[in-house]
């Protein structure tokens, strides 16, 4: 079958429980980084899991397929906001954390089994602001991005 897949990759200097933590227990430190949404989620393998907008408004849900605290997490989940994303069914997205040195190697894999799938390319558009934020607060103390689809500035400005 057809796949269409996301991959993604940094290296964040924090320790491995620190990022793990960022990424599942601290519900206000991820709605700085992730611009106002938080997860919820018990976070155990078989659990269910759901992405909440600051308004309440449930935008993604599904189950945790495999949790392995504090380096593996994989989730199972359905768009649940805009019809045309709802209706290509659900996505799987695998995170990675491994010690680099002095950083985390944070790899994210998306994927989607159909071909040319839109929520793929929406969220191939989204992580890259999600985790730069998350990268810079844990770095430097403040998000790098304020708003997730801020106005472009012409070029020469």
């Amino acid at each position: 079958m057809a796949r269409s897949t996301f991959v993604y990759v940094t290296y964040i200097r924090t320790t491995q429980q620190q990022l793990w933590s960022a990424l599942t227990e601290d519900a206000e430190f991820m709605k700085q980084y992730w611009f106002g949404i938080h997860c919820e989620s018990q976070w155990t393998s078989g659990s269910a899991w759901r992405m909440v907008s600051g308004e309440g408004q449930v935008l993604d849900d599904g189950e945790i397929v495999e949790s392995v605290p504090p380096r593996l997490l994989t989730i199972r989940w359905q768009h649940q906001k805009r019809p045309e994303l709802k209706a290509e069914g659900a996505s799987l997205c695998t995170i990675e954390l491994e010690p680099i040195s002095t950083s985390i190697k944070l790899t994210i894999t998306h994927t989607m089994e159909r071909e040319s799938s839109q929520l793929i390319e929406a969220v191939s558009g989204g992580w890259p602001k999600i985790i730069s934020n998350l990268k810079s607060l844990l770095e430097a103390g403040s998000v790098a991005l304020a708003e997730a689809y801020p106005a472009t500035v012409g070029a020469g400005s």
